[in-house]
This record gives structure tokens, sequence and C-alpha cells, in this order.
């Protein structure tokens, strides 16, 4: 399974924290178990192949960081939404931008711009043009007023 594969699912689990009744560790045991992968795997490619121990342990590091960080993670995405209340923002945009503003704060051994045009990626799969646009928008104007670098 490739970093890129690992990410989207990691998008996937950030995106059912937003409505499940479960804890952090019971979704991420459930939902990265051999068994749902091989479920899965009939409707979705992306879960043809389940991940190995260092894919594991990315994917579970990134959910648990964005649920530990999310009103955080809420407050920038707040901040730089220019224009927009956070309650008009779908979900599967706030977990991409979740993810990627994470990678940004908390993984230095993943480049901005790498957490930036992944999340852009993920998003071109899941959502309409405008709202690609709009996490691009926010997510530029989030590493440059925090990092002072560009994506």
């Amino acid at each position: 399974m490739t970093r890129n594969t690992a990410r989207e699912i990691a998008v996937h689990l950030a995106y059912e924290l937003s409505f499940t009744d479960l804890t952090v560790e019971e979704l991420i045991a459930q939902r990265l178990s051999k068994d749902r992968f091989e479920t899965l795997s009939a409707e979705d490619p992306l879960y043809a192949e389940a991940p190995g121990p260092t894919q594991t342990d990315y994917i579970r590091g990134i959910v648990a960081g964005v649920a530990e960080h999310a009103p955080e993670l809420d407050g920038y995405i707040a901040q730089y939404a220019k224009g927009w209340r956070f309650e008009r923002i779908p979900l599967v945009a706030g977990a991409i931008m979740r993810v990627a503003m994470y990678e940004v704060l908390y993984r230095p051994d993943i480049p901005n711009g790498v957490a930036v045009n992944e999340a852009l990626e993920i998003a071109k799969k899941y959502e309409t043009p405008e709202t690609v646009r709009f996490i691009n928008g926010i997510l530029g104007s989030f590493v440059r007023g925090e990092t002072g670098t560009q994506a």
C-alpha cells in the first residue's frame, strides 16, 4: 500500500470521526482489520490491499492526531474560510483539510507541499471543482499564515 492510499484511508476515518460514537481506538481497530478490508475491497479498490505495519502506524497516527487536535484544526479552517460559516463546509472537505493541516503542523517528515497537493488530489475524487478550489485556497492561506512558507 502506498502512502497516498494510506492518506486517503486516513481521510475516510477522519470523516467518520465526525459522526461516530466509537472512540478513535475502536474506530481504528474496526476499520483497519483485514476482514474489513476484504469486505470493502469488492466495493472500493482503495481497500484492495490491507495496510502493513508502517502504513497502519501512519494511519493510526494521523487519525488519532486529527481527533486530538480537532478543535484547533477546526479553528484554523474557520479562520481561513473567509466568507464561509464553518457549518456550511462539507464534512468530507473538512476531513481532508484536517488531515492536511495536521500533517503541516505535526508531521515535519511530510513536506507542506506534499500535504497540500495530496489533499487536493483526494478532494478531486470526492468534491466538486468549486469545493476543491475552496480547499486549495484555505490550505494555501493556512500554510502561508502559520508557517510563513508557500505550500
